[in-house]
């Protein structure tokens, strides 16, 4: 058994060093459901197999200990050279491939479980967000908010919540659904909504804003123009570029793509059924919506509510709803 679980953590970790590389599109979800079942196959047949086999090797050396004990006792030796009980320890001692895997498997079931039912951690990788999220921002996601999902098949077993305008929510990204994208929710099933001219607008009414400070962004170092918007009763800032025209430059074909309007005033789009139009805060540097389209339901991973740490500003940590 030591060499076949040799090749399965070797495999683990060449499947691991692969996406690492960039040499394979990795799935952390899969990764983690595959350890969760191959560390527990190996937990099982601890309990039924081998602990019960250590166990009977430690008895048959007790037993053979004491039959030698007696025979020379016979002979007129009142002591015998060895310690029983550290030999029997060694026996009874798991071998390096169970520590290395039913050893591990409470730890991996409870990460499997929190991270697939409760709450998983995402890491903010780009601006888009900005100012609520920033780069480096690590964050929390509730998985069950939206309703709970199986993991890998992300299909849904128990519905909870619908999301609501203004959400911030993580979901995958529909041309590409390996990577997970964050941006807030903007329109829902059958809404019409209209970003023209940098004024957001759903089902005709205008999103209140409120003109803020400029807004200093340090990585690019340059001002925007910032708003506090309101939404689905949930007010944030947002952010916009003054150079940037306000026209979607290389919005690509999409599903329901003709359920939206292009023009050089911005886009104007009828939300489908079963699907939610999302916007970055950063306005004029997100890649969300206005470019590839809607995101289905079946595509949402959970609401994001809390930072939990960023290394270089302790101070972001806490709620940003």
């Amino acid at each position: 058994m030591g060499s076949i679980t040799g090749v399965v953590l070797a495999a683990f970790l060449a499947y691991g060093a692969a996406w690492y590389a960039g040499a394979v599109e990795g799935n952390f979800s899969l990764l983690l459901f595959l350890a969760t079942a191959v560390t527990g196959v190996y937990w099982v047949a601890e309990r039924l197999v081998f602990l019960p086999q250590r166990r009977r090797a430690a008895q048959r050396l007790l037993a053979e200990h004491d039959q030698r004990k007696a025979a020379l006792e016979k002979q007129g030796f009142s002591q015998i050279e060895g310690d029983i009980e550290s030999a029997r320890q060694k026996v009874l001692a798991q071998p390096w491939w169970l520590d290395w895997t039913a050893g591990l498997f409470p730890v991996i079931l409870a990460v499997f479980l929190l991270r697939s039912f409760l709450f998983e951690p995402f890491k903010i990788p780009s601006g888009s967000m900005i100012p609520t999220l920033r780069v480096g921002d690590l964050i929390l996601v509730n998985k069950y908010h939206y309703g709970v999902r199986l993991p890998v098949l992300n299909t849904k077993v128990w519905s909870n919540h619908s999301p609501q305008r203004g959400d911030v929510m993580v979901f995958r990204y529909p041309p590409q659904p390996s990577l997970d994208y964050i941006k807030r929710v903007i329109g829902l099933p059958g809404d019409e909504v209209a970003y023209l001219n940098k004024q957001l607008s759903v089902n005709g009414q205008p999103v209140p804003r409120v003109a803020q400070t400029d807004f200093f962004d340090k990585d690019s170092m340059r001002y925007a123009k910032q708003w506090q918007e309101t939404l689905g009763g949930k007010t944030y800032s947002t952010l916009n570029d003054a150079d940037r025209p306000a026209f979607v430059p290389g919005a690509t074909e999409f599903p329901f793509a003709d359920g939206c309007r292009y023009s050089v005033e911005g886009v104007v789009c009828k939300v489908p059924e079963g699907h939610y139009f999302m916007m970055g805060d950063n306005r004029d540097n997100s890649l969300d919506s206005r470019y590839w389209g809607f995101v289905p339901e079946a595509n949402i991973v959970g609401k994001a509510f809390f930072v939990w740490m960023n290394f270089g500003d302790l101070g972001r940590i806490g709620s940003f709803e």
